[in-house]
């Protein structure tokens, strides 16, 4: 695409040359297309560099260009280099552990089926649900009735066997994409070299491919075990450190609310001083399912949620769902002129800007189609802010990154979640490497409220793993 675009070559595309192979497979299965693929982009980037570089200076991301996405290159590319140390021996486990557990769930979806049938067949399992055992909820497509996720969620509250099948699709998943696939990618250095991607996302986000190492689930206990194979080099330690509410204080900034930024200052439970604010009661009896609801409502308008969304997420109906937004627009109203503001520049302009000029387009809100002009607005308000937190972690990196090579440091950065950070710490420089990352993170960009709780802004230590990392820290506990 960049060479048609850019410089009108027609070259034909990494998929024509490679088909489906990674780039490790393509060099030993077939090493011309593998070479010709990597010629071919190495060309296209030398050949289009320089109408590239003029678009960017007419987008006005020239600096953004220069000050994040191009230094970030070196970071990714040490990250990758450097891996993550698994132990497979403890994936294998792990994998074994996961198959007793799925043997359980399908001796038990049979006995309450009353047959055998296959699991994994949605053809097969809405005959069971809804015509057999005459289940509500049965809504029935072309290719049978459906049973996705949001249709087998309602129903597993009052059937055990819909509970089974929800626990027993987690399983398959994590054993088949983790369990076994994570031993697919570890090299001979006994470490998993991830790909992060800087071009795929459209909010700015980084992606991690081959394997995806930032999907790793975090909700189930089973889930969760997966970091127990994550671990340190011999004499290092994990650090981890993450983001506290990064969307909603970049919100708090963007908007310069100042209800909002002024609880930030005072370092309160922002849900809770929400929730009080919202239904006007004080502070401290606030109950904690009031607090939820604020919390709901907090990072949903982050995410353009509508009174539909709302309720089905707090199981409200739609009428009093839209209380709760008008209430916290009364509350907080910048944030809606704001927000309102930028679906007027989108729709002016065809797109919005982060705070450090990332342009997203935002095409949906030109269309005819009423869903697809209301995914527009809702990508208009959110991508600013997903967009500049993006862009805050990568300058966080690149400043960690930076230090730890000018102070000729052994710790290495290993991973990025999001917006939380992994280094792999050598334990005599455990005390510096705190202090530097938690510095870095704070500081590496300047907002109208602090980008890290007072109490919580990072994990210090964990020799055991990553796991313990995550479980550990102040902020995972806390949210």
């Amino acid at each position: 695409d960049i060479a048609k675009d850019y410089s009108s070559l027609m070259i034909p595309s990494r998929v024509d040359l490679l088909g489906k192979l990674s780039y490790d497979l393509a060099m030993d299965e077939k090493p011309e297309e593998f070479l010709k693929t990597v010629c071919f982009m190495a060309y296209t980037a030398f050949a289009s560099k320089k109408a590239m570089m003029e678009d960017l200076k007419a987008a006005g991301m020239e600096h953004l260009y220069e000050t994040i996405e191009m230094p970030l290159v070196f970071t990714l590319a040490d990250m990758e280099h450097t891996g993550i140390a698994i132990d497979a021996a403890n994936l294998k486990e792990y994998g074994e552990k996961l198959a007793v557990r799925i043997a359980e769930l399908e001796t038990r979806i049979y006995k309450e089926a009353g047959e055998e049938f296959n699991i994994n067949s949605p053809k097969q399992l809405g005959v069971i649900l809804f015509e057999k055992l005459e289940m509500p909820y049965g809504k029935k497509t072309k290719t049978g009735y459906s049973t996705a996720a949001d249709v087998l969620d309602k129903l597993a509250p009052e059937y055990p066997i819909v509970a089974d099948i929800l626990e027993y699709r987690q399983l398959t998943k994590l054993k088949s994409t983790y369990a076994d696939g994570l031993a697919n990618y570890i090299k001979e250095d006994g470490r998993i070299h991830t790909s992060f991607n800087q071009t795929i996302t459209v909010t700015g986000r980084l992606s991690s491919t081959e394997p995806n190492l930032q999907n790793i689930p975090m909700r189930i206990e089973l889930g969760r075990l997966i970091r127990k194979a994550f671990l340190p080099a011999k004499g290092c330690v994990f650090m981890d450190a993450d983001y506290s509410q990064i969307e909603l204080r970049v919100l708090a900034h963007m908007s310069g609310d100042e209800k909002l930024i002024e609880a930030y200052r005072e370092a309160q439970d922002i849900h809770r001083i929400t929730a009080s604010q919202v239904f006007h009661i004080p502070f401290d009896e606030v109950t904690d399912l009031q607090r939820r609801n604020a919390k709901a409502v907090n990072f949903g308008i982050v995410y353009g949620i509508s009174s539909f969304g709302l309720s089905q997420d707090l199981s409200i109906s739609k009428k009093e769902a839209a209380e709760y937004i008008e209430r916290y627009f009364e509350t907080y109203p910048k944030i809606k002129t704001f927000l309102d503001g930028l679906v007027t520049e989108a729709k002016e302009k065809g797109y919005v800007t982060t705070m450090f000029g990332r342009r997203r387009p935002v095409p949906e809100l030109s269309s005819s189609n009423f869903m697809q002009r209301s995914f527009g607005e809702r990508v208009a308000m959110n991508s600013p802010i997903q967009g500049t937190a993006a862009d805050i972690m990568k300058l966080a990196m690149i400043h960690v990154w930076e230090e730890l090579h000018r102070r000729k440091l052994n710790s290495r950065l290993s991973l990025q979640i999001h917006d939380e950070l992994l280094i792999e710490t050598d334990r005599a420089e455990a005390t510096e490497v705190a202090e530097l990352l938690k510095d870095k993170m704070k500081h590496a960009a300047e907002l109208s409220v602090s980008v890290n709780t007072v109490d919580a802004a990072y994990q210090m230590l964990a020799a055991e793993g990553y796991l313990e990392a995550r479980e550990r820290s102040g902020f995972y506990v806390q949210e």
